[in-house]
């Protein structure tokens, strides 16, 4: 079993806005495609699609502390 490395909100600190809406933007993108080619014809690691939901949310977060002023 692969350690896949788990994003943390200490990660996505370090870009500047533009870059982290870009991400996110890229992210969900790639989200979509991930899902269509699941219903398609399933992927090998269904769970996948889980951690890469949680990611964008961890990032999403880090966006709404920045909106915020936290």
């Amino acid at each position: 079993m692969a350690n896949a490395k788990k994003a943390t909100g200490n990660e996505f600190g370090s870009l500047d806005n533009e870059a982290l809406n870009e991400k996110i933007s890229d992210e969900q993108m790639r989200l979509k495609r991930m899902k269509f080619s699941h219903a398609v014809n399933p992927i090998e690691n269904p769970l996948s699609i889980k951690t890469l939901r949680r990611e964008i949310a961890r990032m999403k977060t880090e966006q709404r502390k920045r909106a915020l002023g936290i």
